[in-house]
């Protein structure tokens, strides 16, 4: 077993051949000789753990870097993207309200074309109808007028006539007026 773990240089050259290590009692020596050694060992042995220890640190905060760089770049790409799909939505939202505004102008233009063409219709439909009950109510009427002058002629032809002229005027006036009430009725 080691007695002492601390060498003094200058105790190291005094020390006879074949005796043990001592103990410096002087601590200024022994202290500052200590660190150097301590300084020493920890450099060289830790140096490199230390290195290596910082390096694979180094090498993972660049990994994560870079890791982070890589999801920023998809993000903003993705934000492009959904920028972009919101910028077409719009845009056929926008198209979409102006066709419905046209398709609705052009519904009531339509529906109101419709509604005048209906009216023109009925109208002239009317005037048509109108037009043939006024002609039959003439048509009627006249019909009406003709059987009364031909009651009344008849009847003064009897009063007046003698038979055989009464026929020949009867006769006469109703071809006459078959052939003018034929003219009217067509």
């Amino acid at each position: 077993m080691i007695d002492h773990f601390f060498l003094s240089s200058s105790n190291f050259n005094e020390i006879p051949f074949g005796e043990s290590f001592g103990f410096n009692g002087n601590i200024l020596e022994t202290n500052i000789l200590n660190l150097g050694v301590v300084l020493g060992v920890v450099v060289s042995l830790g140096g490199d753990a230390l290195r290596s220890l910082l390096s694979n640190r180094k090498q993972g905060i660049e990994k994560s870097l870079e890791q982070a760089e890589k999801r920023a770049f998809e993000a903003k790409e993705r934000l492009a993207q959904a920028q972009s799909q919101l910028e077409s939505a719009q845009k056929k939202a926008i198209d979409i309200q102006e066709q419905g505004s046209i398709t609705a102008k052009k519904e009531r233009q339509d529906s109101t074309k419709r509604q005048n063409e209906e009216i023109f219709r009925l109208t002239e439909k009317k005037e048509e109808t109108l037009r043939v009950e006024e002609q039959k109510a003439v048509s009627q009427v006249y019909r009406q007028l003709v059987n009364q002058v031909m009651d009344k002629v008849k009847s003064r032809l009897t009063n007046r006539l003698d038979p055989a002229c009464h026929a020949s005027v009867i006769n006469f006036q109703i071809v006459l007026l078959s052939k003018l009430s034929r003219t009217q009725l067509s």
